[in-house]
């Protein structure tokens, strides 16, 4: 069965490569027993791949079960797996078969696996090794021949790591990795899908079809589509209903699309600026510390690097905009302000080590913190809780800083 005919049975739209990659492994690996494990974000249409998988293989005829790990409480995930005996637990009033035995020869979808309690991944795993499983409150092994395929919008790897996920049940389900494209990686299928939505509501509704204008479209192919495809079909079946005009501005779409992940951020974006986005707060803060750390360093070459006047006067000039980023315009109209107060003659040639000491102390933090400290305690003639309260922290701070800086 080729490519396009797959597409029309199971109502797939779009010609992106990586979605076409991902149906032709879904095809080549359908006649197979292998375990198939589907990643993708959610929304890009995991659900439509099993299907493929279990109707093109040998299996057709026999049970197919889709189950959402996700939504079913962790109390009774393994009953609804594995089935129960009477009486096994509270409510168990009745012997239940559970989804492997009633998929006995067919095959299995468990959505959001990542999501599975880690006592029923280790049930999971020995059905996969074994073909084996015990029902909840029994201790009769029973056999099922049951085909898996998994899939999940979290990254496993890491959940692996985190200790939430086992790694030896991750390399038994991934024995065949499917990776499902989000959908702004598959830009050229966005229109696509945008008219295919359009037209369906259309019939469903019973009213004209919406269309867009080139702004309108622009837009849509620039929006990062955090929901995937199907963000992108409730956009349209609102766009369908709400708007009076058939004919959609790039002004009316803005109101639909909201801002990405609610951050402060366009909710539009070009590659070059998706490329320099952060993935995080944390990363951000790394980079402000960078850049803080390397701006410091540079202020402190420009210091350490003044030995005569000469010197002084020549990187001063050539540093002004960074010795201006940690002061005030008005500090240093001219460098003679910077060494005024140290009676230090930059007529002469001397060296102007009081200028270096200028800048050490502005920048000590630690003798600033000594020095308040002696006053505070000497206005309060060494009562510690007074001084205390006049510096604005607690007695124990301060005796810990007394301490620390040996102003016993």
């Amino acid at each position: 069965m080729d490519l396009q005919t797959i597409k029309q049975r199971f109502g797939i739209i779009g010609n992106s490569p990586k979605l076409n990659r991902a149906i032709d492994i879904a095809i080549q690996v359908a006649s197979t027993d292998l375990s198939v494990l589907i990643t993708g974000e959610s929304g890009t249409g995991k659900e439509t791949f099993p299907q493929i998988i279990h109707h093109l293989s040998p299996r057709k005829h026999s049970n197919y079960i889709a189950v959402n790990c996700g939504a079913i409480p962790e109390g009774t995930i393994d009953s609804e797996l594995f089935g129960h005996e009477k009486g096994s637990f509270t409510g168990a009033h009745d012997q239940r078969k559970g989804y492997f035995e009633v998929a006995d020869k067919g095959t299995i979808f468990l959505d959001e696996v990542a999501e599975l309690p880690l006592s029923t991944q280790v049930r999971l795993l020995r059905v996969l090794e074994t073909g084996e499983f015990m029902k909840v409150g029994s201790s009769k092994t029973q056999k099922t021949n049951v085909r898996i395929v998994a899939a999940t919008n979290i990254d496993v790897i890491k959940a692996v790591h985190d200790g939430k996920f086992r790694e030896d049940l991750y390399y038994r389900l991934n024995t065949v990795p499917i990776q499902i494209p989000p959908l702004r990686e598959r830009t050229e299928d966005i229109l696509i899908l945008f008219r295919k939505f359009a037209q369906d509501f259309s019939e469903k509704y019973r009213m004209p079809p919406i269309r867009l204008e080139e702004s309108a479209n622009d837009l849509m192919m620039n929006y990062r589509w955090p929901g995937n495809v199907r963000q992108l079909k409730n956009v349209t079946e609102q766009l369908s209903i709400i708007e009076q005009s058939r004919i959609i501005t790039g002004q009316e779409i803005k109101q639909y699309l909201p801002i990405y992940e609610g951050q402060k951020l366009p909710a539009i974006y070009s590659d070059v600026i998706d490329s320099q986005t952060f993935a995080s707060e944390r990363e951000i803060l790394y980079k402000i510390l960078f850049d803080m750390k390397k701006d410091m360093n540079d202020l402190k070459r420009v210091v350490q690097g003044l030995m005569n006047k000469e010197d002084f006067h020549k990187s001063f000039v050539e540093n002004k905009d960074l010795i201006h980023s940690f002061y005030p315009e008005d500090a240093f109209d001219e460098p003679k302000k910077v060494t005024k107060d140290y009676n230090v003659d930059i007529s002469n040639n001397t060296q102007i080590q009081d200028t270096e000491e200028f800048f050490e102390e502005s920048l000590s933090i630690a003798s600033k913190e000594i020095e308040l400290i002696k006053k505070a305690l000497d206005k309060h003639k060494g009562k510690r809780k007074n001084a205390a309260v006049d510096l604005g922290i607690s007695e124990r701070t301060l005796y810990r800083k007394i301490k620390e800086y040996e102003l016993e």
